[in-house]
Formats: C-alpha cells, sequence, structure tokens
C-alpha cells in the first residue's frame, strides 16, 4: 500500500518561527508588533471566524511594514539562511523517510525561509508548499512609507489580547482587549486597505488553514493515494483544518511539540526534542498503516520497536537517546488531552525559545 508524509516546517522540522525573527530584526519593536498581530490573527480566525480570514495570515499583515523599512527580498533570502535552526536529527530524519515513501512541507513560512531549509536538509523544493512572495515587486511611496512606519509604532505599544479558552465572540474579551481588536481593525481593514500597500493584503495568499488543506490534498493527487494514505505532522493553529481534513478521512495525524490547538486536533502527540522519532513513526506508518502505527505507540518500548522490523540505524540513533528517558509519544485521548496540552507547550517554548513558543 503506496503511503506519503506530509509535515508542517518550523515546529516539526525548525526551531524558527522565520517570519517573527524577521520582523523583530528588521523592524523597530518589531518582536512586540507581531507577537500582538499574531494574537490579533488568532482572535479572526479561532474566534471571530472573520469571512475570508485564514489562520496563518499574521504572514500577510506584516509584509506592509517590512517594505516600509526598505526590507527587500535579498534581505529576507540573507536573513533566512543565516538564522536557520533546525530541530535535532531533522536532515537525517527527512532522507530517511524520503527513501521510504513520497514526502511533502507544506508551510505557512515565506519561499525565502524554505528555500534555505531544502538546502540544509536537501530536500526538494519542488515537493513544498509555501507562501511564494515577492516584495521587490512592490513599491511604496515616502509618505506611505512614513505613515506605515507610524502604524507600526502604534500597534508595538498596545496590550497584548488574552485569549479565553472558552472564547466565542468579542463579547468574550476584556474590554481593553476588544478596543484593541477594534483599533487592529480599523488599521488593517480600513486605513492599510485604502493605502496602495493595501494590494499586498489583497494579493498575497499564505499557506495557512484553508490553503493547507488543498495543499495536501494536490500532495495527495500527485502520490496517486487516497487521502487514508496520509501522514500528517503539524504543531500549531494554521494546522488545525489540515489535521481535521486527514483525521476524518482516515490518515493519521501527529502533534510535535505543538501547542494547545495542534493537541487538541491531532490523535498522536510527540514531545521531543530530536526529530528521530518521527523517523520512528513514518517508517511504522510506511510498512503497517494506521491501525498498527497506533498499535506500537500505544505500546512504545525499545522491545516493541525491535519486533516491528524498524531500520536498524533508526534504533540506534533512538537508543542512544534513551538514556535520558525514551522520547515517548503518546496517543491523545480525553482522560490525558489537558496534560499533554501543559507538557507540549513547555517543551515547546524550551526547544523553540519563550517567545515563539508562545505564538499560536
Amino acid at each position: 500500500m503506496k503511503r506519503v508524509f506530509i509535515s508542517d516546517c518550523e515546529g516539526p522540522i525548525s526551531k524558527n518561527d522565520n517570519a517573527y525573527e524577521a520582523t523583530a530584526h528588521f523592524i523597530p519593536n518589531g518582536d512586540k508588533l507581531f507577537a500582538l498581530i499574531s494574537k490579533y490573527d488568532d482572535v479572526l480566525a479561532d474566534v471571530v471566524k472573520k469571512p475570508g480570514y485564514n489562520s496563518g495570515d499574521t504572514l500577510k499583515l506584516i509584509l506592509p511594514f517590512l517594505k516600509a523599512y526598505g526590507t527587500n527580498d535579498e534581505d529576507l533570502r540573507e536573513f533566512s539562511a543565516e538564522n536557520l535552526l533546525l530541530i535535532a536529527g531533522s536532515r537525517e530524519t527527512l532522507q530517511h523517510i524520503q527513501s521510504l515513501m513520497d514526502s511533502f512541507i507544506v508551510s505557512t513560512s515565506y519561499e525565502h525561509y524554505i528555500r534555505a531549509l531544502c538546502k540544509a536538509t536537501d530536500f526538494s523544493f519542488e515537493n513544498t508548499y509555501c507562501t511564494r512572495l515577492s516584495l521587490d515587486k512592490y513599491v511604496l511611496s515616502d509618505r506611505e512609507s512614513s505613515q506605515l512606519q507610524e502604524l507600526a509604532a502604534e500597534i508595538a505599544q498596545m496590550p497584548l489580547i488574552t485569549i479565553s479558552p472558552s472564547a466565542n465572540s468579542l463579547e468574550d474579551f476584556s474590554s481593553q482587549d476588544q478596543q484593541t481588536i477594534m483599533q487592529l481593525d480599523g488599521i488593517f481593514w480600513n486605513a492599510i486597505s485604502r493605502m496602495g500597500a493595501g494590494i499586498i493584503l489583497r494579493l498575497v495568499q499564505p499557506i495557512g488553514g484553508r490553503q493547507k488543506v488543498g495543499a495536501i490534498k494536490d500532495a495527495a493527487a500527485k502520490s496517486g493515494v487516497e487521502l487514508a494514505n496520509v501522514l500528517y505532522v503539524g504543531d500549531s493553529i494554521t494546522d488545525v483544518e489540515a489535521f481535521r481534513l486527514v483525521r476524518e478521512n482516515g490518515g493519521l495525524t501527529v502533534s510535535f511539540n505543538g501547542n494547545e490547538y495542534a493537541v487538541r486536533n491531532a490523535e498522536v502527540a510527540v514531545l521531543a526534542e530530536n526529530n528521530i522519532v518521527t523517523s520512528v513513526i513514518a517508517e511504522l506508518w510506511s510498512k503497517f498503516g494506521k491501525a498498527e502505527t497506533l498499535n506500537v505507540l500505544g505500546n512504545w518500548s525499545p522491545a516493541t520497536l525491535k519486533q516491528n522490523g524498524l531500520s536498524n540505524s533508526v534504533l540506534e540513533r533512538l537508543f542512544i537517546l534513551s538514556s535520558a528517558g525514551l522520547p515517548k509519544p503518546q496517543i491523545v485521548t480525553p482522560q490525558n488531552m489537558e496534560t499533554l496540552i501543559r507538557e507540549s507547550s513547555e517543551l515547546r517554548k524550551k526547544v523553540r525559545g519563550e517567545a515563539i513558543g508562545r505564538l499560536g
């Protein structure tokens, strides 16, 4: 039975949040700017469910500001290559999985970053889906650049939005957060949309929630498999719709150091500082399919793994890590979900850093 591996990039493969890091680097107080817009993204995508809005659209909302501060495509290419940080074992894991089955990366990241990652891991860029972008084709006047810089400074000073797990509408936010959300609505959908820079918001299409669904369907079609034969690995809110698609069609879904959104929607949660665990899950998937993979994961032990004819090189690398405790995937259940969310979120911050770990 032919099967396919599809993974998000930032989180399951690399430690970066490239867009956050680029914003922090190229824009004064860019870290605060990005953090707030990311929370605003979560509000629009998961709570308000703004028509036409997609999880991951943070990556287009920040572009007018990057452009206003003179960032160009070469800047993004150089920054991405120089600051690439892989999860330990990612290069070996991707090479091993590609030897087993058709493999794809589906990522919200800008193509500048994905090209750098592909070069570092010997992964085929042709087998990736990412946010296609050329900053150089957009031109801003000096006046508009100044206006956008002023707006960026204004946003960076706004208080960070707090999202309650039970929030279902704007009325569920504090009065301060409601005010912040309304201010951001005015900035993005009134002020910037009417500027020349508004074309960026209209033309750039990040590969977020719904676009990831389309990418997964396209990858499966290219490989000639049904969605039931897809293994998908993700870690954040942009993977929720992808998880649902694959899971509802009988495929397997894995959260790798995922946040709350990922763990709640995945069948398996991996908490690990090394990507070798993904190699094991992928090899089980390629050989046995969903039922037996879940059976092995539910009875995870060195003895069980040895009995299933997994590659010696993979097992040797995995068992080397066992001196610090064998990394253990866990099947997500209603009983362990909250514990896994807490533990996964904490490890996420440890592996990727506190600032990135807090992002949706």
